[in-house]
């Protein structure tokens, strides 16, 4: 599967949809694309990572520099994480989750769950 990011609009969240392995080459990919959302004012952000079966320390490292970002814009960064997903289970969550820093992010099962809420404004 190859990597892919896209992009839309739900209602105040700008979703970012990220499919396949999430490691060296391809989080630059991903790191663009929240910088991007950032530049073009949009701060409260949704990663949906439902569709993410590998994910590596540089993935990580680029889930916690958009929260850094999205916190320092004073928006709102949620993660959708469920507990299946992509093939056997949500990778990403079991790799946060024993990395402790899981806790660092809102997480949802599923995009109605992260939209749910209205973003709180600063």
């Amino acid at each position: 599967m190859a990597f892919k990011v896209n992009g839309g609009e739900h209602g105040e969240w700008s979703v970012l949809q990220v499919a396949g392995e999430l490691d060296l080459v391809t989080s630059p990919v991903l790191r663009q694309r929240v910088h991007e959302a950032v530049a073009e004012g949009r701060h409260h952000l949704v990663l949906d990572l439902s569709e993410v079966f590998f994910c590596d320390s540089s993935g990580v490292g680029v889930l916690i520099a958009a929260r850094r970002l999205i916190r320092s814009c004073q928006g709102s960064l949620r993660l959708i994480l469920p507990a299946r997903g992509a093939v056997d289970g949500s990778h990403v969550n079991r790799v946060l989750g024993a990395l402790g820093v899981r806790r660092l992010f809102d997480v949802y099962p599923d995009l109605a769950a992260a939209v749910d809420e209205e973003p709180l404004s600063a």
